[in-house]
């Protein structure tokens, strides 16, 4: 089995002034061609550390993508630190050189210096263009391990991994076939409640069910070798039955991208008018590309509080007065409860309910809050009842209009 790793550099990763999203990225793309990682490693920008733990994994990996450091100030140095560990120079590759002159000419700007920087590498190495930046990367051997050095900028770091560092890599190296990995995700259920309803079901041979709680949902994968996918999708019917109408969506795409698509499908369009969810609910549909209508973020007024019937009958009104067939409402949190409305073409639906649990933070309530009318829109599209319990939201009235 290849053995991949990656290092992440700099004090600004390593202190948690920035989240590394470079590296979130990179295992989710190498799992998905067949390559997942065995171990992430982050170092800070001294140079002594740097060059440790270089030679400590050339030792134990096959493939180490080092991201970041390849910047032009004095504390980027993973060239330097590359060359100590191999116990090479550093060289200009000048034709990179006059590459980064050509670059800053053309938008009419004069090179610093310090740039010059960018284009030293260590002498054994081979440069990996960089198509969108002035940092070239470049490949090293080291012991075992092949090494790839890459800029931290996460636009030009995933170009050169696609398409300079993965054709290497499959010239290099007989890569496996991807695992199978099938996921579902649920709203509503606890993850200790989903796993003992999942335990009872026997998993093909190297299939494992995994879960990842990430509030207010649970994403259920059977993760397992590609020669077991027949025998996986035979036993992904029992997810599907255990998840039942807490299923929300299957893949990656997400609710919100899942409704636009049946919402076009269907030529409807939805208004949106929020009050404790801020704007949260359309965001979300807005960035899907979802139809939307009108859309309001109302501020809180709890001088004069909204009873269920009257956000139902607002929901109506909405929709009349932005031409949709559509309107979801969420009103104000008054005493922990919170009024939900959904016009629809077969009439007005109010759902309100109380948070039985008040020690979360805003902003995780607001996400439930926001997937609560979504699954309420979803529910309507499936034809069921729009009210469904939600784990510690308990629905206390639903009317419908």
């Amino acid at each position: 089995m290849i053995k991949v790793e990656m290092l992440s550099t700099g004090d600004e990763v390593l202190h948690g002034q920035i989240i590394d999203t470079n590296a979130a990225w990179l295992a989710d793309y190498f799992f998905n061609q067949g390559l997942p990682m065995s171990r992430r490693n982050t170092v800070g920008d001294r140079l002594e550390d740097l060059i440790a733990v270089l030679k400590e994994r050339s030792e134990q990996a096959d493939i180490l993508i080092v991201n970041g450091g390849l910047g032009p100030t004095s504390d980027d140095l993973s060239a330097l630190a590359a060359a100590t560990a191999a116990g090479v120079e550093l060289v200009m590759h000048q034709a990179w050189l006059a590459h980064m002159e050509r670059f800053f000419a053309e938008r009419g700007r004069e090179m610093a210096p310090s740039n010059r920087k960018q284009a030293l590498i260590p002498a054994t190495s081979e440069m990996v263009d960089n198509p969108v930046g002035t940092a070239c990367g470049f490949a090293l051997r080291l012991n075992r391990c092949l090494m790839f050095f890459t800029p931290g900028v996460p636009s030009e770091f995933k170009v050169m991994v696609e398409q300079q560092i993965m054709p290497r890599l499959r010239q290099r190296f007989e890569l496996p076939e991807a695992p199978v990995c099938l996921r579902l995700t649920t709203f509503g259920r606890s993850e200790s409640e989903l796993a003992q309803s999942l335990e009872p079901i026997s998993l093909p041979q190297g299939a494992v069910m995994g879960y990842r709680s990430s509030m207010p949902i649970i994403e259920l994968k059977l993760t397992g070798p590609a020669s077991q996918r027949a025998a996986m999708e035979a036993v992904w019917p029992e997810v599907q039955r255990v998840a039942g109408e807490n299923a929300i969506f299957e893949g990656t795409d997400g609710l919100p991208a899942q409704l636009a698509q049946r919402l076009r499908a269907q030529s409807l369009n939805v208004a949106v008018s929020e009050q404790f969810t801020a704007g949260l609910l359309c965001l979300q549909l807005s960035s899907a590309q979802t139809p939307l209508g009108n859309s309001e973020v109302l501020a809180s007024c709890p001088e004069r509080p909204e009873t269920l019937r009257q956000t139902t009958e607002r929901a109506k009104a909405f929709a009349l007065q932005a031409g949709s067939a559509l309107a979801l409402v969420v009103g104000e949190l008054e005493d922990d409860r919170l009024n939900f409305a959904l016009h629809t073409p077969q009439g007005s639906y109010g759902l309100q309910v109380k948070f039985s649990v008040t020690s979360h933070a805003l902003r995780t309530r607001q996400e439930v809050c926001a997937m609560m009318a979504l699954n309420m829109l979803r529910r309507w599209l499936n034809g069921w009842d729009v009210a469904a319990e939600h784990g510690w939201v308990n629905v206390v009235e639903v009317i419908r209009a």
